[in-house]
């Protein structure tokens, strides 16, 4: 029978769900290797064939290390907290979870078209309550507790209340936040209990804290930056404003030195490596306080953080964000129409649009001046919407005569521009070089250059309690609450003012039912429609949710011990899976997922929960599959108006046209199908066409998958046509794994052509099996080692596209060498597995292997000896026209040579009777007989 895929694939892929075949076990004398997809969302438009790269190139790995001996967890699950099935829970009213639950199962069905050897005994949705029970958990952990500078990791907060109680805070050194009070230890234990909570929540490694959000009344919701286009929401359009909140926020900023360390230890892309260590911006520089010149601000300065402390003898105004906490305090009666007008020009703009903004200088000036600590100099103080109030100190000192911005702020406000002249300037006595009576930057400090001055003058600050040495980071602290529904409920409830934890006994705190998924009336999150949803009857609970990274934040843990009701993982569990050996996915998550769970694995190996530092050894980023638009040519008439006529690519020029995408899936090979043309659109039902040679050719471009350009394949459709296993050998075969590309079905009959030839070599003619038994010839044994040991460096080194083509050249080989020999084609069927399991599997069970999967055989040793060159094709010329190629050892003499060519039936048959004059022998090149 010719190759039945439809069957084939469908029969293995129960056999393989029946026999939980790739069930991995917590236990094993192999080696553990864990490979890991990205937690993918379920989305109700499915996969397209863009989407399984990853998930294909981690099945090949996976399916190759568990011929190599290792014991391989290789798990599956969901990130199903996402805000499209809570927009259409809003639209429709139909409870975000049965959406999500419908778009999972249709996620499944196609994953398991795929054939990917997943262990779904162990699969997790992170909105399912058995879940996110242990997502509200951590949170708990993190909410006791602090970060001690001196260990170098986090601790319980009972530790830290142990040193007040004993020592007060003054010795403690802890992460926590800007301005704590200093107390002794018995001012500590004289505290009110309520008191003390106010001072823990200055430490607790996740806390409330008022912060400058992007606010949409609206949509009665905080909005992240990339939901904000020039000041508006993307869904729906609606203004947004910056808006300060009490939003609960964790302390990452504690972990910036470890996860800029950590980055170092682990095989990652250097392209994403550096995207984090940009974030994370570590700087080193001074903190320097500006006193405020007002006698009424008495005590009070702005303090800046600054890289180039030899810059401040250059500082001619300073400039803090428009929500600085000194703003209205500085502004003076005259100017403060002109600074509430500016304050609410910036409500109106993003954050991200404040840092991409780099060529609109504006600002307003409050009235106010600040005194420079080492000359004495007047400064004025402006607001400007490029300063945010979250970045450093919120404010920063203006070098018009070293940085751009700060000089074409100076120009526009008529503001002066201090040279930088190679002058001296004299710290011991003050006195700094000037010109014309006014103070100039200079090159030189204390006879020294401004690298070599720097140290001296933070000392110099220091000693005048106007500046400290300081490293700083650009990265923030974590905001960690939506004023959304569909997400996992904090597990606080409020006394007071003040955020208490649910006892760890009522864990998960389950979402409880609304009338509608939109804020209250009242402007509180839709949690706050939940009737009668309090703690113990009577205290309110938290009402926003956690973000979108809670869940996918240590979820690989938890496939270590899906079913586990009494931990989030036991301890057995993970020490022995310990961390992911090679994690597939997107680099668009560098600066999100994987920085957040970088973070919280750092800080449950604190605390004694995990054992490695690093979550994943090794991460690969595929490329996208990008799509291959096609289009259409409608002539357009006199009036400029369309026709229904339509002409094909090359007689285009001929017309006046306009292009119009239309549905790749009713082209192939870039030939329009007509009639599905005409239902493509209701306006085309009466189309007309002008063809080339019968046929209507359409352009292309490559552009990126998307549904507005009818380019979008599913997977569903090449699986009908093709079968699975041609699908996953051709998105292999499209290039390198790291690489996007363009997809293209103009290739995948060559890759479904090569699998019938494979199906082939089993079968004699008439399509009935057969493979012989016997030894096989050396031919045969060089074909099969060199691709053993091809797909294998090809496997290691995660060069999956290029073992498609040494499949091809290996069966071209043993089908003109007619092999049929039991011991290549077992061994060929096990190499080619991990690419295409479904038919090796059938293949193998052909075989006679009863036991049912080749899932767990051996990989074939690679022999170097059956490569050795013992032989060569000579090319036979007569009279110089080559007539055949004849294979001769490389071992024989010229005479040995000789005689064997010419007692060769072909060649006699050449010759024709007629006797050579001569024979010309170049040993391992050529034979040439003269007659």
């Amino acid at each position: 029978m010719d190759y039945q895929f439809k069957d084939i694939e469908s029969r293995w892929q129960k056999f393989w769900a029946e026999n939980q075949t790739f069930k991995a076990s917590n236990q094993s004398e192999k080696p553990k290797f864990y490979v890991l997809d990205m937690f993918p969302y379920p989305s109700g438009a499915g996969l397209h064939v863009g989407h399984p790269l990853g998930y294909i190139a981690s099945d090949i790995f996976s399916r190759y290390k568990r011929l190599k001996g290792f014991n391989v967890l290789h798990p599956m699950g969901y990130d199903s907290f996402g805000l499209p099935a809570e927009q259409y829970a809003i639209q429709t009213g139909q409870h975000p979870a049965i959406t999500t639950e419908a778009n999972i199962n249709r996620y499944r069905e196609q994953l398991d078209n795929l054939g990917f050897s997943y262990d779904w005994s162990r699969e997790v949705r992170t909105s399912d309550p058995s879940y996110y029970k242990w997502t509200q958990w951590i949170f708990m952990q993190l909410f006791n507790a602090w970060y001690n500078l001196e260990t170098d990791k986090a601790a319980p907060i009972s530790e830290l209340i142990e040193l007040f109680e004993t020592a007060g805070n003054e010795t403690v050194k802890a992460v926590c936040d800007e301005e704590v009070e200093q107390f002794s230890a018995d001012q500590w234990l004289g505290f009110s209990a309520e008191k003390k909570e106010q001072i823990l929540l200055s430490y607790r490694l996740t806390y409330l804290k008022e912060s400058t959000v992007n606010w949409c009344p609206a949509l009665g919701t905080v909005l992240a930056n990339d939901e904000v286009k020039d000041g508006f929401s993307e869904r729906g359009g609606f203004p947004v404003e910056q808006k300060k909140m009490m939003q609960w926020s964790m302390r990452i900023t504690a972990y910036a030195d470890r996860l800029l360390q950590g980055l170092d230890t682990i095989d990652w892309p250097e392209p994403l490596k550096e995207m984090q260590r940009n974030w994370i911006g570590k700087s080193v520089g001074a903190l320097v306080a500006f006193k405020v010149e007002d006698e009424k601000l008495k005590g009070e300065a702005i303090e800046v953080f600054t890289t180039r402390v030899d810059t401040i003898f250059g500082v001619s105004f300073l400039v803090i964000a428009p929500e600085h906490e000194l703003v209205e305090q500085l502004t003076t009666e005259g100017q403060k129409p002109e600074i509430d007008a500016y304050i609410a020009q910036t409500k109106k703009k993003s954050e991200l649009d404040r840092m991409a903004d780099t060529k609109t200088v504006s600002g307003a000036f409050t009235g106010s001046y600040v005194i420079n600590p080492v000359n004495g100099e007047k400064v004025p103080v402006w607001i400007a919407d490029y300063v945010l109030a979250g970045y450093g100190t919120g404010a920063v000192m203006a070098v018009p005569s070293g940085d751009q911005r700060d000089y074409l702020f100076a120009k526009k406000f008529e503001l002066p521009i201090i040279p930088i002249l190679d002058a001296q300037i004299d710290l011991d006595k003050q006195a700094d070089a000037t010109k014309d009576g006014k103070y100039i930057n200079s090159r030189f400090i204390n006879g020294k250059n401004y690298q070599e001055a720097i140290p001296a003058l933070i000392e110099f600050l220091e000693a005048k309690s106007a500046g400290k040495a300081k490293v700083n980071y650009r990265m923030r602290d974590a905001i960690f609450g939506r004023q959304r529904y569909w997400g996992e409920p904090v597990p606080v409830y409020f006394k007071g003012e003040l955020p208490e934890l649910i006892d760890e006994k009522e864990l998960p705190l389950v979402l409880p039912e609304v009338d509608k998924y939109l804020p209250t009336e009242s402007g509180e999150p839709p949690l706050g429609r939940a009737e009668d949803w309090k703690y113990q009857s009577q205290y309110e609970y938290e009402l926003s949710t956690m973000p979108g990274w809670a869940g996918s934040s240590w979820y690989w843990y938890r496939y270590m011990d899906a079913q586990n009701g009494q931990e989030f993982a036991s301890k057995e569990a993970i020490e022995y899976w310990k961390d992911v050996d090679l994690y597939i996915g997107g680099s668009e998550h560098a600066t999100g997922h994987l920085l957040y769970s970088r973070f919280w694995n750092k800080f449950l190996k604190d605390l004694g929960y995990v054992v490695e530092e690093e979550p994943f050894k090794k991460l690969i980023n595929q490329g996208m599959i990008q799509g291959r638009s096609n289009f259409v040519y409608r002539v357009i008439d006199e009036d400029g108006r369309g026709t229904n006529t339509f002409v094909s690519y090359g007689l285009r020029d001929q017309y006046k046209t306009s292009e119009i995408h239309v549905d790749v899936n009713i082209v192939e090979n870039d030939i329009l199908n007509l009639e599905k043309f005409k239902t493509f659109r209701p306006d085309f039902a009466d189309a007309e066409f002008i063809l080339e040679n019968g046929k209507y050719h359409c352009g292309h471009e490559v552009e990126k998958m998307s549904k507005s350009k009818f380019n979008v394949v599913n997977p569903d459709d090449i699986i009908e046509r093709y079968g699975a296993d041609t699908l996953r050998l051709y998105e292999m075969f499209l290039g390198p794994l790291e690489q996007s590309k363009p997809w293209n079905t103009n290739g995948i009959e060559g890759v479904f052509k090569f699998l019938r030839k494979f199906w082939k070599l089993f079968h004699d003619d008439q399509f009935n099996f057969r493979v012989t038994d016997g030894e096989p010839g050396k031919s045969e044994l060089k074909s099969l080692h060199k691709i053993i040991r091809k797909v294998e460096e090809d496997i290691e080194r995660f060069s999956f596209n290029t073992s498609v083509s040494s499949f091809m050249i290996c069966v071209n080989e043993l089908t003109d060498l007619k092999s049929s020999n039991r011991q290549i084609l077992e061994q060929l069927t096990i190499v080619l597995s991990s690419y295409a399991p479904h038919i090796t599997e059938e293949l193998w069970s052909l075989m006679g292997h009863d036991s049912g999967t080749l899932s767990y055989a051996q990989y074939p040793k690679f022999n170097p000896e059956y490569l050795v060159e013992d032989e060569f094709a000579y090319p036979i010329s007569i009279n110089g026209k080559m007539k055949m190629n004849l294979n001769i050892s490389l071992m024989l003499e010229s005479a040995e040579v000789e005689r064997f060519v010419l007692d060769n039936e072909d060649v006699k048959r050449y010759l024709d009777g007629k006797t050579p004059k001569k024979l010309i022998f170049v040993k391992g090149k050529i034979v040439n007989i003269v007659v």
